[in-house]
């Protein structure tokens, strides 16, 4: 009998390989066994349990590899996929599954999820009694929804008759040991029954990163900060800078298309005003450490937490507060929030009214800000990239700024170090075929992982062509990496840039003027292979850039609307319309 294998000479990527190896060792161990793929295991064989994620920066994907480590451990035979990998017909053959997922904006399903949610919540959703699953949560108590993609998906699957291995569980942003403990509860509860001679194995612990160094969120590398430099103009209305980290001896590997965690240090002038309005002073001990430096490294002071605001509501005495908090307005809520911090709801109180040990403990752990790489490893030599907006504002009689991103661009200079780790994104890469086209759509900060994946492409020498849309307000002094783009261009790397600067003229012209204008050679390039990227705003730009490429497709391609939603999600399935926004 013929055994399925991989040519060593098959024109497959690392990752493509990895999962092929899988696929055909599957395959092969059934045709051994004399077995049909819909067959039974035989007595025996592994347990096969499905593990499915759902994630948006890669930190669900994660925690799916970490529990398929321990499904292993305990005699198993995990298979792991995205959640949009997979059909309502295949998940009806199922019998043990776990699904780890995050949950994007305001409650909203992460893109690889929302194909696979929309087949689950409709009508002809298959009913699924012989199921039995469990469902890990990922979220942030600082949002509405806090973990609502799990709870929904955890109640459709028993609305259609599955039944619970363990009750759900919602991790908040601190997830990693809550996860892994969950994680050990419940695979040896989805076990039929343990293999012989294989004890139970602890889940390891959830990381953001599986890197061999072990830098991590939780034990960051301290980098030398080798660039800092400002890339917009001086009359620009933003402040755009180019951050280029040393990674040293650190081991730190990353992609194009991954993530770089920074650990930001708060403001000392803010730490100064809270302890002010507290009546503390630096030295104050709390929990064992000085005041000070919990608020400057440990505590998010700038955006305060929904417990700080319920305790302040409930003393202050505070008219507008009252309403908002306790009609459960949220626009009315954020609106009255709107350029607060911390220190603007404590100055509600009397002086001293609040003590430190009170307000810490009403306090959300300060955490990293994810920031998408603009380099390939290729081209950085031994570097990372950034380019980052500082943000800044006046309110209330203060100047006020982006916990991290003012952090980096006033406080860490040149040869001086910050906290930093990797973070993947395995859902967010460059073609595995070098000759497919590249359509990319980044405005502003947007064109990071875009400029990440310009040089990838020059780095492997690719044919593919590449296509970027850009814009900002004004060329004069928003047009970033020009000089570098400009090259890309002359060399033929870059086969066609359509710029879209919104305030150099009357009517604003934006990234999804411009596809329109473009639409049918966009159309051609997507009925060619293309794939299609967007990086940016998540609110609004990738929205309406959504909209357009809808427009473009039923208008070129002769479809309606159904149809062009089809034709859109055929492009998420082969996973060539994929989105980092924020």
């Amino acid at each position: 009998m013929m055994i399925p294998h991989i040519p060593e000479d098959a024109p497959f990527n690392s990752d493509q390989r990895a999962w092929l190896a899988g696929f055909m060792a599957g395959l092969n161990s059934r045709l051994i066994a004399g077995e049909s793929t819909a067959s039974v295991p035989a007595a025996g064989a592994a347990q096969p349990i499905h593990i499915l994620y759902g994630t948006q920066t890669g930190n669900a994907e994660q925690v799916a590899m970490d529990a398929a480590e321990a499904a292993k451990g305990l005699g198993m035979a995990p298979q792991v996929r995205g959640l949009d990998d997979i059909e309502m017909a295949a998940l009806a053959d199922m019998r043990h599954l776990v699904i780890v997922t995050s949950t994007y904006g305001e409650g909203e399903m992460p893109d690889n999820a929302q194909l696979f949610w929309e087949a689950l919540s409709a009508d002809t959703a298959p009913r699924l009694e012989s199921l039995k699953f469990a469902v890990l949560a990922l979220g942030d108590t600082g949002y509405d929804g806090f973990c609502q993609a799990g709870k929904l998906i955890d109640t459709r699957l028993e609305q259609l008759g599955a039944s619970r291995i363990t009750a759900r569980l919602d991790c908040d942003i601190d997830f990693e040991d809550a996860a892994a403990a969950w994680l050990g509860d419940t695979l040896p509860l989805a076990a039929e029954k343990p293999v012989a001679g294989t004890a139970p194995a602890a889940a390891p612990k959830a990381t953001t990163t599986k890197e061999a160094s072990g830098w991590s969120r939780k034990n960051p590398y301290l980098s030398r900060l080798a660039v800092n430099r400002c890339l917009s103009g001086t009359a620009s209305a933003k402040e755009i800078r180019h951050f280029e980290f040393n990674l040293g001896e650190s081991g730190l590997a990353y992609e194009a298309g991954d993530a770089l965690g920074v650990m930001p240090v708060n403001d000392p002038a803010l730490v100064d005003l809270i302890m002010q309005t507290l009546g503390a002073s630096a030295e104050t001990e709390v929990n064992g450490s000085p005041l000070a430096a919990l608020l400057s490294t440990q505590y998010e002071i700038s955006t305060p937490s929904r417990e700080l605001i319920a305790e302040v509501e409930r003393r202050a005495a505070h008219e507008e507060l009252t309403h908002v908090v306790r009609n459960g307005d949220r626009e009315a809520l954020d609106a009255f929030l709107w350029g607060k911090d911390s220190l603007d709801l404590i100055s509600l109180l009397p002086q001293g009214a609040l003590s430190a040990n009170e307000l810490v403990g009403l306090m959300k752990p300060l955490q990293h800000r994810a920031y998408s790489i603009s380099s390939s490893p290729k081209e950085a030599d031994g570097h990372v990239h950034l380019t980052v907006a500082s943000v800044r504002y006046h309110a209330g009689g203060r100047n006020r700024g982006g916990v991290c991103s003012t952090y980096m661009a006033d406080r860490v200079a040149e040869g001086m170090s910050a906290g930093i780790f990797v973070s993947q994104n395995k859902a967010f890469r460059v073609p595995g075929n070098d000759d497919a086209p590249m359509i990319m759509v980044g405005p502003g900060t947007g064109i990071a992982p875009f400029r990440a994946f310009l040089q990838e492409r020059r780095a492997r020498g690719a044919k593919g062509r590449n296509w970027l849309f850009f814009g900002d307000q004004r060329r004069e002094t928003d047009f970033i990496y020009e000089d570098e783009l400009s090259v890309m261009s002359r060399d033929g790397l870059l086969t066609r840039l359509d710029l879209a600067f919104s305030r150099d003229q009357e009517a604003k012209i934006y990234v999804q003027t411009r596809m329109k204008e473009n639409g049918k050679a966009l159309f051609s390039w997507l009925e060619e292979g293309a794939s299609f990227y967007v990086c940016g705003d998540a609110s609004r730009m990738a929205r309406d850039v959504d909209t357009a490429l809808s427009d473009i497709i039923a208008e070129h391609g002769g479809m309606g609307p159904e149809h062009a939603a089809d034709y859109i999600a055929r492009l998420k399935r082969e996973k060539r319309y994929l989105r980092d926004v924020y």
